[in-house]
């Protein structure tokens, strides 16, 4: 008979990370829920909670020791987004950029651009963004209009991007440009560092947005920006690479932004529920409300799960993270959406006005279905490393 193997032991996070969330916890309490509300309404960006997180080392979450960062690691930053989006998404944006506009150079850029920006980033002094989209190229980079023409030892840009976070915000844009138009489909593409002081570079329209509203999104426009070839990240006609390779690391901010906005508004309703009295007994002692809290607990466990695993897969640099970093933000945006919908149902008509947050949670929660790439392309990912 053969002998039984021993289970494995239960998996835990690091006691410093433990800390680091109980720290954060109480920030998010004590500071960042009360603005919440505030920087919805006035559609906001909260530089005073930017330099909070500042002080905190958040900023610094991304990027290792000898950039100035914590060198913490993926699960730790998106714990971090997690912590701050129960309470506000919008400013949980701010810690989920800081990734995204740096990611490009951390994993493709010159030991000069790292020295440069990063430092400066993980300080919290200055600020990135990410400029992929445009107004005729979301989820097919393939429709890209935005060029860039070698002009002696520069790059001249022009173009428009479109739905890039940090506008008017950032101290410079990650800019992907057509370099050789006749490369073909997805191809020809080159990533650029473009500072904004740099002449020709503008702030266009600001969008008026269902969600998110406390962080900037527009287009930045490009009208003959010159940038020298050392701004150029990684290779000529390989910025496809460099982008599809940030979003495998990035979109796992947008998972634990979402489990972070399921959690909050599943930790309201049920709190709610204990309070109002119908038909004189608290809600809560209703089972069909207990059974939709049941389940808006259970499916935000589950997506949380999903993307811890996400990141340890990161973490560990393991063959399919993108394919559950896909799954993950698949899961935890739809879980987003269904759980806050349902804490607006649990809420009743006091869910519907801007009273009560869980109207703002159901907003900012939509967003995270559709950014850094939709839920219809995440399918198309995991698909594809199936077939």
């Amino acid at each position: 008979m053969a002998t039984a193997t021993a289970p494995a032991a239960s998996y835990a996070l690091p006691q410093e990370f433990l800390d680091f969330r109980e720290t954060i916890h109480k920030m998010v309490a004590e500071r960042v829920a009360p603005r919440a509300a505030e920087i919805d309404s006035k559609a906001e960006y909260p530089r005073d909670l930017r330099e909070l997180f500042a002080e905190h080392d958040l900023f610094g979450l991304p990027f290792e020791v000898e950039h100035g960062g914590t060198g913490t690691g993926t699960l730790m930053l998106n714990i971090a987004i997690e912590e701050v989006a129960t309470a506000c998404a919008s400013s949980a944006l701010m810690l989920m950029i800081q990734e995204l506009g740096t990611l490009p150079i951390r994993l493709f850029g010159t030991d000069e651009q790292k020295r440069r920006l990063l430092p400066k980033c993980a300080a919290g002094e200055w600020t990135p963004a990410f400029a992929l989209s445009e107004p005729d190229a979301g989820s097919d980079p393939g429709g890209m209009r935005t060029r860039a023409v070698r002009e002696g030892s520069d790059w001249v840009i022009d173009g428009t991007k479109n739905w890039i976070t940090n506008l008017g915000i950032a101290d410079f844009y990650v800019v992907f440009c057509v370099t050789d138009p006749d490369a073909g489909h997805s191809h020809g593409i080159s990533a650029f560092i473009v500072e904004a002081d740099r002449p020709g570079f503008s702030v266009g329209k600001l969008e008026h947005k269902m969600g998110i509203r406390g962080s900037p999104t527009g287009q930045p426009i490009f009208d003959g920006v010159h940038v020298p070839t050392e701004n150029l990240i990684g290779e000529v006609n390989a910025g496809f690479k460099v982008a599809m390779a940030t979003l495998d690391h990035s979109r796992l901010g947008v998972a634990a932004q979402a489990v972070g906005i399921s959690q909050g508004a599943t930790d309201y309703a049920a709190a709610y529920a204990k309070d109002r009295r119908q038909f004189g007994r608290p809600i809560a002692s209703f089972q069909g409300i207990q059974f939709k809290l049941a389940e808006m607990e259970t499916r935000t466990a589950a997506a949380r799960e999903l993307c811890y695993r996400a990141c340890a897969k990161v973490d560990a640099g393991e063959g399919d993270m993108g394919k559950y970093s896909a799954m993950a933000k698949l899961f935890a945006s739809d879980t987003a959406m269904w759980v806050t919908t349902e804490a607006v149902q649990v809420l009743g008509g006091y869910g519907y006005v801007s009273e009560y947050p869980v109207e703002r949670m159901m907003r900012d929660a939509k967003i995270t279905q559709i950014y850094e790439g939709t839920n219809e392309i995440q399918r198309l990912v995991i698909a594809r490393s199936l077939t």
